[in-house]
């Protein structure tokens, strides 16, 4: 029986043509029978696809030959079963929104924060003149994190920009950013360079590639991941569970979307509360006529919706 892989991968090389590309991109993905979410802009590419690994080993060496690309670095999961239903390629102005308004004042591939490899960033955790920085949004740094890591109230990367103020009383420290894979990294280290700070680094490959090369060593809870599977295992070493349930505060390491598609909150969630709420965030949306029947997972395969067309 053949195994499953989902890899995850991001690249700053410029596209031109990005449209058109994004267009032939999804028939490739489709003729190999991969499924996933691929962001292409004007900057690069951002992805997460999943497949048998015949089907996977294909796609990045395609993604290798092609010169502006060669330097991807993929992370890969052996996963049981595909980790989405569907394959989408779809174009976009950036490939992580940075909230900008003018992107020119930052380029991935002229600066950036200094890249270090889990072994180097493990080193520095403990050092006196260091902060730990997740630049990820609230959700996912509510399921797991670095140990005494600076957290910020955000609820997507766009607001790390309003957020950098705040972070000038540590101007004279050793930044170290982090995030799922790297790619938000790139930015908000580049960023922070941007606004006088010095001395900033940025976790290589991020929290997915410290959990394989690093045993995931003091990352407390689990890894918040962009696909069916919702969260993962990084610590094999010291594993704790930090996140509580939404609703009532108990442990937990479960997270869900509401079952209320107008809502569709992340929160972490108990098995009682989830089943007490129909998987919903309160009782409110559990009202809506809307509400998705909750299977356990709270996780809600996205289904176009229908559009009628009078007919004149």
């Amino acid at each position: 029986m053949e195994k499953f892989n989902t890899i995850l991968y991001y690249c700053y090389s410029p596209i031109a043509d990005a449209e058109q590309f994004a267009a032939d991109h999804l028939k490739f993905c489709k003729s190999l029978g991969i499924v996933g979410r691929i962001i292409v802009a004007d900057e690069g590419l951002n992805g997460t696809v999943s497949g048998t690994e015949t089907a996977c080993k294909a796609y990045m060496e395609a993604v290798h030959a092609d010169e502006r690309f060669a330097k991807t670095e993929f992370k890969i999961d052996e996963v049981p079963e595909p980790s989405f239903i569907k394959m989408h390629c779809r174009y976009k102005s950036e490939i992580v929104h940075s909230g900008l308004r003018d992107t020119s004042i930052i380029d991935p591939n002229e600066q950036t924060g200094k890249h270090l490899e889990p072994a180097a960033f493990k080193e520095m955790l403990d050092q006196e003149d260091v902060i730990i920085l997740d630049v990820r949004s609230n959700y996912e740094h509510s399921l797991g994190r670095f140990k005494n890591a600076i957290t910020l109230d955000i609820d997507n990367f766009r607001e790390f920009p309003e957020k950098i103020n705040e972070l000038a009383q540590y101007k004279d420290k050793k930044v170290l950013t982090y995030c799922t894979g790297g790619i938000k990294c790139e930015k908000a280290s580049a960023l922070l360079l941007h606004h006088g700070f010095n001395d900033v680094y940025q976790l290589h490959g991020g929290i997915i590639k410290y959990g394989k090369e690093a045993g995931g060593e003091d990352f407390e809870g689990k890894c918040y991941v962009f696909d069916n599977r919702i969260a993962v295992d990084v610590n094999s070493v010291n594993p704790t569970v930090v996140s509580k349930c939404y609703n009532c505060g108990t442990t937990t390491a479960k997270m869900i979307n509401c079952a209320n598609p107008e809502c569709n909150e992340h929160i972490t969630q108990c098995d009682e509360c989830g089943t007490k709420l129909e998987g919903c965030c309160s009782a409110v949306c559990v009202t809506n006529p809307r509400r998705r029947p909750y299977d356990g997972t709270g996780y809600y395969v996205k289904v176009p919706q229908q559009v009628n067309v009078a007919v004149k």
